[in-house]
């Protein structure tokens, strides 16, 4: 699905997106479309789009065709979710350590849904630092 979501072209259009965003949270997909992984989570994105239109705008980006935040946000990975408001990185706190993004696949629309509403909130009382909702961490699964 990610041929429905919005598509940022060039990091000056990332950028704008983060800058001239004032209401919402801004939420961007860094990855490749045709990552398996990638592919899951824009399916989710795509689902809840709608739903979060009031609170959080919804950005696609290819780290192959716009390299420029590669190294700053260390976007080593296949697929990863970071949250801006204001033209401000929002850190969530979501249980294992790495603060600055999503970076693994969510199944479920609700806990993505929950996930953006604790970051927009947060957000807008000036908060840089959310905790998550859900505790992501392996401790409980051993």
């Amino acid at each position: 699905m990610s041929y429905m979501l919005p598509h940022l072209h060039s990091g000056w259009a990332v950028d704008q997106a983060i800058l001239t965003e004032e209401k919402r949270v801004v939420l961007i997909r860094f990855g490749t479309d045709w990552d398996k992984t990638c592919m899951q989570t824009d399916e989710i994105l795509y689902s809840i789009a709608e739903d979060v239109k009031n609170y959080a705008v919804v950005y696609l980006v290819d780290i192959n065709k716009v390299p420029d935040f590669n190294d700053m946000y260390e976007l080593y990975d296949p697929c990863t979710v970071m949250f801006f408001f204001r033209n401000k990185h929002i850190m969530i706190d979501l249980g294992t350590g790495n603060n600055n993004k999503v970076n693994w696949h969510i199944n479920s629309r609700q806990e993505y849904i929950d996930i953006i509403e604790t970051v927009f909130r947060g957000a807008r009382k000036g908060r840089g630092l959310v905790v998550s909702p859900k505790d992501y961490s392996t401790k409980y699964r051993y």
